[in-house]
């Protein structure tokens, strides 16, 4: 890992659009939550909001169209861990998605991922990418306790 004042390391994969590869995933965000120090509750958290970015450009980005990827990419830096993920698909407008919280929704058993992964990371923004597809990008800070 980088030292302070350094540049984040990178860690980067890029997996198929099939719902088999979500426990290497992961794998990959525990050895890095448990390498960064962040406590058990924290790690199972940051490892939730990965694991549902990645399910979501799996399934409703690339909708599991076997011919398009995702790209996830960890930035580790002394001070917190930023994970990207993009997906192949055609993008969607954050403000047009369904409020889970609505009445309406709450029986609903989908609706609630990017919900989840707002609360429990720092920073979530969610873009659409020039060349086609969607990123999320999440951050976690390391807790200064």
């Amino acid at each position: 890992m980088s030292q302070e004042g350094d540049i984040a390391d990178t860690i980067e994969v890029r997996i198929g659009s099939a719902l088999e590869y979500l426990d290497l995933v992961q794998i990959i965000t525990d050895c890095i939550t448990g390498f960064m120090g962040f406590d058990g509750d924290t790690a199972h958290w940051i490892g939730m909001s990965v694991r549902e970015s990645v399910t979501n450009a799996i399934q409703h980005g690339n909708k599991l169209d076997p011919g398009k990827k995702v790209h996830i990419a960890f930035e580790i830096a002394p001070e917190q861990l930023e994970v990207s993920v993009q997906d192949e698909g055609v993008g969607f407008r954050v403000e047009d998605l369904p409020d889970p919280l609505d009445p309406a929704n709450l029986l609903k058993p989908s609706g609630r991922g990017i919900f989840y992964i707002r609360s429990f990371m720092d920073d979530v923004e969610f873009r659409t990418l020039s060349h086609g597809g969607m990123e999320v990008r999440m951050v976690k800070r390391v807790s200064s306790n």
